[in-house]
């Protein structure tokens, strides 16, 4: 048995209670804990998702807990080691070349000991008081990421948010509150009577930018959507026309958010083009790079992002292209008072009266979240420790080989692909034969499922044009060309019994 004996007077639980906190069982959990994570991350096999029942999960978590109802259980190792296990086996396994599916990153793995730190110290980074390191190297990481930006380096300011969705929603609010001063106080009621406020993007913006739409008071039926070219990226052509009819139709566009690699297939919209246009109107320009904005640390692809330096704000998700742990966000403001006017509240029991060099650093008053994660920790970290080229190694890896499928693909009579890959993610469709439309987003919806269900790869889907893709997103830099041709044998041996069993009506 771990931990203090119980002394006179001391009850059972008091005990067990004090052996829940003993560093020797500490260490002893977290050897047990290394040694499962170990022998996972050396599990160099192609597997996909084992999708559990919901019942049947339940029943597996329901019989590792305890039964103990009225004092403290004690510590059972074994139960521990089943807990892992059990954690371990039902998730994406983002370490194994099968896994393609998604934009979560397989994590370098000292970013995981930093984030198993953070947990044990638990310093929220909120207020410089409660997380002072973690503070400090935001504000550092903000000026090395800030070389690959451009902006001022005195004027511009970054802050860690739980969430590309949540950097956007604060970006979209300091450039409300900033093009539309008395919306934050009066809310629409200021704007009665004359132009509504309204967002423009592209039409295949990212739903979080949508639903701050809703959460901001501006209206879904106020989003003006630009429409895009073949390459999936806003067609400036066709902007300045669309911000004319909007501005007709009544609606006064405070907002154009751009994308840098877009969820759906990882396209890069013109922000340079787009950023002339804004300025000339006198609209806030947010680029929502949480996917991609990490190519800006790679001399080969930066220039997927020209113009990045014109932009008002941008989103920078570490957790996607940076390889660390979710969530860790970068929201980055060209202006650091323009930043400021996202939130305007006050309360005595977090914000000093006298602010101070130490509260210099607070993001509390900055961000929705009191109470925040250190997520910038992990990132720092691996930056201290390997420095840029780890990231720009392994991102140029990463978009090579999707161009390298691509490739492939083209040279497979029954695939077809749905465009140029301009970063990591790649959609195609199998067509075995003639379909129509509705055939083939049939097929491809078929497919999708049943490879994910055979266990061996994992791959997502996305409607382009009204029709279905396979998408695949590199995120293992142990993925090979090998493994992208074995995946596209198991499409096609599954594709021909979905093609002759539901589409042709056989069988």
């Amino acid at each position: 048995m771990f931990g203090p004996q119980v002394a006179v007077g001391q009850t059972q639980d008091t005990g067990l209670l004090l052996e829940a906190f003993d560093v020797q069982l500490f260490r002893q959990s977290s050897e047990t804990t290394v040694a499962k994570l170990g022998k996972h991350l050396a599990d160099l096999s192609i597997r996909g998702l084992n999708l559990t029942e919901p019942s049947v999960l339940t029943r597996a978590a329901r019989a590792l807990m305890t039964r103990e109802k009225e004092h403290i259980a004690g510590y059972d190792e074994e139960k521990l080691a089943a807990i892992i296990d059990l954690y371990v086996s039902t998730g994406i396994q983002v370490h194994s070349p099968g896994y393609m599916g998604r934009q979560f990153s397989g994590t370098v793995p000292l970013a995981g000991v930093i984030d198993f730190v953070s947990s044990v110290v638990n310093q929220p980074s909120s207020f410089y008081e409660a997380g002072q390191l973690p503070n400090v190297v935001e504000r550092i990481m903000a000026d090395e990421l800030n070389q690959f930006i451009g902006w001022d380096p005195d004027r511009f300011s970054m802050i860690t948010t739980s969430g590309g969705s949540l950097a956007n929603l604060t970006a979209i609010l300091a450039a409300r509150n900033d093009r539309l001063p008395g919306f934050w106080l009066e809310g629409g009621a200021a704007y009665r009577g004359r132009a509504l406020p309204a967002i423009a993007v592209g039409d295949d913006v990212h739903y979080s930018v949508s639903r701050t739409a809703g959460i901001t008071g501006i209206g879904e039926h106020q989003i003006v959507r630009l429409p895009l070219n073949r390459r999936q990226q806003i067609d400036t052509a066709r902007v300045a026309p669309v911000l004319d009819t909007a501005e007709r139709r009544g609606l006064k566009v405070f907002c154009l958010v751009a994308s840098a690699g877009t969820t759906s297939v990882g396209a890069f919209d013109p922000i340079d083009d787009l950023a002339g246009l804004a300025a000339e109107r006198g609209i806030w320009l947010h680029v929502d790079g949480a996917h991609g904005a990490s190519l800006l640390v790679s001399d080969k692809l930066r220039r997927r992002l020209r113009g990045i330096e014109k932009a008002d704000s941008l989103t920078w998700d570490a957790h996607k292209m940076m390889f660390t742990p979710a969530p860790c966000t970068l929201l980055f403001y060209r202006d650091k008072e323009k930043g400021l006017n996202a939130f305007k509240q006050r309360a005595s029991y977090v914000f000093d009266e006298d602010p101070d060099v130490f509260t210099a650093l607070d993001s509390g008053g900055k961000t929705i979240e009191c109470t925040k994660r250190p997520m910038i920790m992990p990132l720092w970290a691996l930056w201290a420790m390997y420095g840029r080229a780890l990231f720009a190694e392994k991102i140029e890896y990463l978009c090579a080989l999707a161009r390298s499928a691509h490739r492939m693909l083209l040279a497979e009579p029954d695939f077809e692909t749905a465009h140029y890959p301009e970063s990591n993610i790649l959609c195609f469709r199998y067509r075995p034969g003639e379909l129509s439309r509705e055939e083939t987003h049939r097929l491809q919806v078929a497919v999708r499922d049943r490879v994910k269900h055979r266990g061996n790869f994992f791959i997502s889907k996305v409607d382009i044009d009204g029709v279905a893709a396979l998408r695949v997103v590199l995120m293992n830099h142990l993925i090979t060309h090998e493994h992208f041709r074995m995946l596209l044998t198991e499409i096609r041996t599954v594709g021909r019994d979905v093609y002759q069993r539901a589409v042709k009506g056989q069988g």
